[in-house]
């Protein structure tokens, strides 16, 4: 299972933690997988590529482990690109179910 954690703080995200692998089809197959892959990851190159806000971003390809938060001062657009993916994978989550993909808020 996919577990999300976004991070929000007076109202807005300020980043999020994505773990694990969904395991909804076989690797290379899963279209659960390929779905929070392309959401985080287009997310997190919109913020780095057309916005001047910084982002400190881990990695784990191996575990399916992503961290992404927002340094500093957010943007509204950054937080609208945020909404987006929140929205995009709660939709996910409740196509496939809590089985494969889990999306919550944790406030801070």
């Amino acid at each position: 299972m996919t577990e999300i954690t976004f991070v929000k703080s007076n109202d807005k995200y300020r980043g999020f933690e994505c773990h694990g692998h969904a395991d909804y089809a076989d690797e290379g197959e899963d279209i659960v997988c390929a779905g929070i892959s392309a959401l985080t990851i287009n997310t997190m190159n919109s913020i780095d590529h057309f916005l001047d806000d910084v982002l400190e971003i881990t990695s784990n390809s191996e575990s399916g482990d992503i961290q992404c938060y927002v340094i500093g001062d957010i943007s509204k657009e950054a937080t609208l690109l945020f909404d987006s993916l929140y929205l995009g994978l709660t939709m996910i989550a409740d196509q496939y179910g809590e089985r494969f993909v889990k999306v919550e808020i944790q406030e801070v």
